[in-house]
């Protein structure tokens, strides 16, 4: 234990420093306008050399930096949060081997070595989201590995698709793709795989799916790791894919996961899925402003959400491990007489989701829908960002009122405390951070300060739309609206926006019948569809070949003679 104290205190040390390190180097590099480009060439086949290549520019470190920082506080945070569990060991070599698959995708402009980054973030978040062995993270996990093994499958299919040109570095053929129609169908591919790691429409179950890993996993995948895999790479090959019909492709499917998660987010109550739904939420935002060409400020609200999502999940780990692992925000209540500092922060990150004025959400969020007001936008995407981001406002405040404001739940009087420093201090540093974090990288990032004027009504839209979502998601959960409507009214319309739009029943489990009757859903197989098709299907195929074998041989005979006949009648033909 001592040695695993040790261990969690000197990986925390060494991880910040590298992060302090990158970003004063990454800043360095955004002045001076420095790029560094390394190749090693490894072998070379049919005139296509294999090179193992990194690309260290701004962008790369400084978002090197942001994962690096925040992974040293999650390393110190699980010092707390997994104390007494045996395999700790094994946890803290995956999350590094998680960390180190992350770097090695950031610092990689070729096809080839994002691939073994893409494929070390699958294969390692099958481990960690079945750390706890058992059939739901089997499950979850299966669901969670299948889901990136079809990215995996797009990106091996543009590597082959690029192979007649002799290299798989992707900028390099930015001029000659622009009059390519190659272009089209590889940027098909990797637009495919970013929205698997992303999470997007159709993809989206396995995001909600992957909260049965623990905690600190959580609160890593979802700020920045393998869910912004995605919107990193299409932030990476945004100049092959802004002039294309792949925009508008992936505005549409971005702008629909935007919604659903955020519809969903008001029907669950499940703490850790709540908050997964309003990650699919905001990565459904990043994608929109990337399919408009904004790529700058999908970076700029990608750093800023790391922070504090970071922290959300951080909050959400110590209410769940102060009620020993209950995460339905119902029995929770009142909580802050007994954790008021664990509280603060959970409001504050909570604010900063929301986009409160001047916290960290607010710098990019606010700065993004003013800048899809300016555009070019029907009326229809309009109303989809700015009701979505009431939806934000919406879910946000209704998660403050079942932990903080609703009555005292019984079952919550156990075991409520702030106690636990090694979890607090690493929030502490993050509070700081989701505060201070969106100004300093406004002013660090864009060369002027940006001022964007519209008229009276335009300007306030966004203020007015997240008071409606506020006062939506009070009164809705003050009065019990939600129950009253799922019980009497439109309850099979409250199930379809509540199981994000049948979706994990399609994509996990196997009753497609069932879909034909809607409200029955529920009623599907308790194991899913992979052990329907994996040891439940290999039993029920080998007991009806066993089966029929018997069937065979209790009618040898008969067929024996049958046989003989057929061959009698065949020689005497001949």
């Amino acid at each position: 234990m001592i040695w695993y104290f040790s261990l969690c205190n000197i990986l925390m040390i060494y991880l910040f420093i590298i992060s302090f390190f990158m970003f004063v180097l990454g800043m360095y590099f955004a002045m001076n306008d420095v790029i560094y480009f390394i190749e090693y060439e490894l072998f070379m086949v049919s005139g296509s050399q294999f090179i193992m290549t990194l690309l260290f520019d701004w962008m790369s470190l400084i978002f090197m930096s942001f994962v690096m920082f925040i992974s040293s506080f999650i390393i110190y945070y699980s010092k707390g949060y997994m104390m007494g569990d045996v395999t700790i060991n094994r946890f803290i070599i995956l999350v590094l081997m998680f960390i180190f698959s992350m770097m090695f995708l950031i610092v990689s402009p070729n096809l080839i070595s994002i691939l073994l980054g893409w494929d070390g973030l699958g294969l390692i978040s099958y481990c960690l989201v079945i750390y706890y062995q058992n059939v739901k993270s089997f499950n979850a996990g299966m669901i969670t590995a299948l889901s990136n093994r079809i990215g995996d499958s797009m990106l091996l299919m543009s590597i082959a698709w690029m192979f007649s040109y002799g290299s798989w570095n992707y900028f390099m053929y930015i001029d000659f793709f622009s009059f390519n129609y190659d272009i089209n169908m590889i940027m098909m591919f990797i637009v495919i795989a970013a929205m698997t790691s992303s999470a997007q429409i159709p993809f989206s179950s396995w995001l909600p799916a992957a909260m049965a890993a623990p905690t600190p996993v959580s609160s890593l995948v979802h700020s920045s790791t393998l869910v912004t895999a995605g919107v990193y790479l299409l932030i990476r090959f945004n100049p092959l894919y802004s002039n294309s019909i792949l925009s508008y492709f992936l505005m549409f499917f971005s702008m629909i996961t935007m919604f659903m998660a955020g519809i969903c987010a008001n029907f669950e109550f499940d703490l850790k899925k709540i908050i997964a739904l309003s990650t699919l939420s905001q990565l459904g935002l990043m994608m929109s402003i990337l399919s408009f060409g904004y790529i700058y400020l999908s970076f700029f609200h990608l750093l800023t959400h790391a922070m504090f999502k970071a922290l959300l999940f951080m909050c959400s780990g110590v209410f769940i491990h102060s009620l020993s692992n209950c995460q339905d925000i119902r029995f929770f209540g009142n909580l802050f007489k007994q954790m008021p500092l664990t509280c603060i922060c959970f409001m504050i990150s909570s604010f900063c989701l929301c986009g409160i004025p001047f916290l960290s959400g607010f710098y990019s969020k606010d700065i993004i829908l003013e800048s899809c007001s300016i555009g070019y936008l029907n009326f229809f995407t309009y109303f989809l960002f700015y009701f979505s981001t009431g939806l934000t406002v919406s879910y946000s405040i209704r998660l403050i009122y079942y932990l903080f404001i609703s009555e005292f739940s019984f079952y919550s009087y156990h075991s409520v405390s702030d106690e636990n420093w090694f979890m607090l201090i690493g929030m502490f540093i993050m509070v700081i951070f989701s505060v201070f974090g969106g100004s300093a990288l406004s002013w660090i990032l864009f060369s002027s300060p940006i001022s964007i004027f519209m008229p009276f009504y335009l300007k306030f839209m966004v203020i007015f739309f997240c008071l409606m979502g506020a006062f939506f998601g009070y009164i809705v959960n003050k009065f019990n609206l939600l129950d009253i409507l799922y019980n009497f009214m439109f309850n099979n319309v409250c199930l379809y926006f509540g199981t994000m739009w049948f979706m994990p029943y399609v994509t996990i489990n196997t009753s497609y019948s069932s879909l034909l009757m809607g409200f029955r859903l529920n009623k599907s197989f308790d194991y899913g569809w992979f052990e329907f098709l994996g040891g439940q299907g290999l039993f029920f195929m080998f007991s009806y070949l066993s089966l029929f074998n018997q069937k065979i041989q209790n009618n040898i005979f008969n067929l024996f003679f049958i046989f003989i006949f057929f061959w009698f009648i065949f020689i005497m033909l001949i």
